[in-house]
């Protein structure tokens, strides 16, 4: 039995012929750019979020760079992110004009420490990102705490956590703002590229549609330079057919989740992320953690099995060559380090059976 990693095509195959007369209408009208689609899955999007408002942007890099600038990030500043999130987390605070400042994970969530994140706070601190890492929502609380105390704007990295909770928390109403992600890959998935913005301050939501549209207040009125970053109609259709879907689908993630955890809690050698009191993962992820000297014979050995893995993420952002300069070195988040040395990606999907899970498991439990 061939495991993949991840099946697209099945996720996409019940709504085919939906995406396809979706497709026939745009065509039919000439409203590629700036259609009725956006403005209804902008508005669905809110909804579903439980935000007041939302702004499509063409990538989740797009994303978190405009909430940045709408939210007054300004070169000079500071912002405290995670150091264990892709690479694109650390990218658009650079890009912005402002100073990456990595903190460390918890070790058992993997989710921003926010002692250490205090620990880092200076009076250039603009703003944070907590990264609601593999579908589990940070802590938002103690997040909320160090803005208020320190004047901090909070925004959430929310590019794998679409759906996700946390007590009182749902992603993308959590903070200032949230950046989400609509890589092909994530619960929610564009046929392509896409990202948005939600907010409940309607002012940071009119900075983001401005921001994506060359700085434009009305028709050839620029009023900034900014970007070109409009998400295109055939995506937003696309993306409103897909949410419809959202919930069963990471209904059927956290089931298979459970089955993961059902049978891997007893397996010598392998150590699961654990769920945070009172959340409500969506599993973007389903990770392990193993003996770091081990990991990628692990690999090899599942690969031979037919069971396909991947590593998220290999080289913290502090650590990459890019970011070099900071002067973060080896040592600096300890506990980040450790764990992107021992992670491994198992197969998560929602058109993935049981007996699939079984599978793995058996595999994994045998390249130990």
């Amino acid at each position: 039995m061939k495991i993949p990693f991840v099946d697209l095509v099945a996720w996409t195959k019940p709504s085919r012929e939906q995406f396809l007369a979706a497709f026939a209408q745009i065509i039919d009208t000439g409203a590629y750019v700036g259609g009725p689609q956006v403005a209804q899955f902008e508005s669905e999007l809110a909804a579903y979020c439980g935000s007041l408002h939302s702004a499509t942007v063409k990538t989740g890099t797009d994303a978190l760079l405009l909430a940045l600038r709408a939210l007054g990030v300004r070169p000079g500043d500071e912002v405290l992110t995670a150091a264990n999130s892709f690479f694109a987390t650390g990218e658009a605070i650079a890009l912005a004009g402002a100073t990456p400042v990595l903190a460390d994970v918890d070790d058992d969530t993997l989710l921003i420490d926010i002692d250490d994140a205090l620990k880092r706070v200076t009076p250039k601190t603009k703003c944070v990102i907590p990264v609601h890492l593999f579908g589990q929502v940070a802590d938002m609380d103690r997040v909320h705490a160090l803005g208020r105390n320190h004047g901090v704007r909070v925004l959430e990295d929310a590019a794998q956590a679409h759906g996700a909770t946390r007590g009182n928390w749902r992603a993308g109403s959590a903070g200032d703002a949230a950046a989400f992600s609509f890589y092909p890959t994530k619960n929610l998935g564009a046929l392509g590229e896409g990202g948005a913005v939600t907010s409940s301050n309607q002012s940071v939501i009119d900075e983001v549609k401005r921001l994506r549209d060359h700085g434009q207040a009305g028709r050839h009125d620029h009023v900034e330079v900014a970007y070109n970053a409009r998400l295109d109609s055939v995506q937003c259709a696309c993306l409103s057919i897909s949410l419809r879907r959202l919930e069963e689908a990471n209904a059927a993630r956290r089931k298979l989740a459970a089955r993961y955890r059902e049978h891997l809690a007893g397996t010598s050698g392998v150590r699961l992320v654990a769920e945070a009191r009172n959340s409500h993962p969506v599993y973007h992820l389903m990770i392990v953690r193993v003996d770091a000297a081990r990991r990628d014979a692990i690999r090899t050995a599942m690969g031979e099995a037919g069971v396909a893995t991947a590593v998220h993420y290999p080289t913290p952002i502090h650590l990459q060559k890019a970011f070099a300069h900071l002067g973060q070195g080896p040592g600096s988040c300890p506990v980040a380090e450790r764990a992107a040395r021992e992670m491994i990606s198992l197969p998560m999907f929602p058109d993935m059976t049981e007996a699939q899970v079984d599978r793995v498991c058996e595999v994994l439990a045998a390249s130990v």
